[in-house]
């Protein structure tokens, strides 16, 4: 298992009129946190782009408990479980509030894909490699 935990907080901009996190705003969160946990592995997306390799969302499970607010500092936590299989990543996402209760939790499936042919492709060799310590 692989966790990493990123840090944002919440602009104006992502609130609503009652000062609550927009729904819609948590699926760029958990974007954050997917980016931040694969460059903690000593790899970007960057490169991996670099590499011919893409990386879109399938799939996205969210389930809201509290809400959070204009300001607040959030923190996602971000677990790959089981060691990627061929094409298939899965991240599961909670994000906590200051006080560590979590507001909300989800599941985020994406293909590795090739870019020029978008067809399904095995996860790359280099970032294979670093995750296995994680997973023996």
């Amino acid at each position: 298992m692989y966790q990493f935990t990123t840090q944002i907080r919440v602009r104006y901009a992502e609130t609503d009129q009652m000062g609550i996190v927009y729904y819609g705003n948590y699926a760029q969160y958990f974007e954050v946190g997917r980016v931040e946990t694969i460059r903690s592995l000593g790899m970007s997306y960057k490169a991996l782009e670099d590499m011919g390799v893409m990386l879109p969302v399938v799939e996205m499970n969210i389930k809201y408990l509290r809400p959070a607010q204009y300001d607040d500092i959030l923190n996602i936590q971000s677990t790959i479980k089981e060691l990627p299989d061929k094409h298939i990543l899965q991240f599961h996402q909670d994000i906590y509030n200051e006080a560590g209760k979590m507001i909300t939790s989800g599941v985020v499936i994406l293909f590795f894909l090739d870019k020029e042919t978008r067809k399904k492709v095995n996860i790359p060799k280099e970032l294979l490699e670093k995750l296995l310590g994680y997973f023996e």
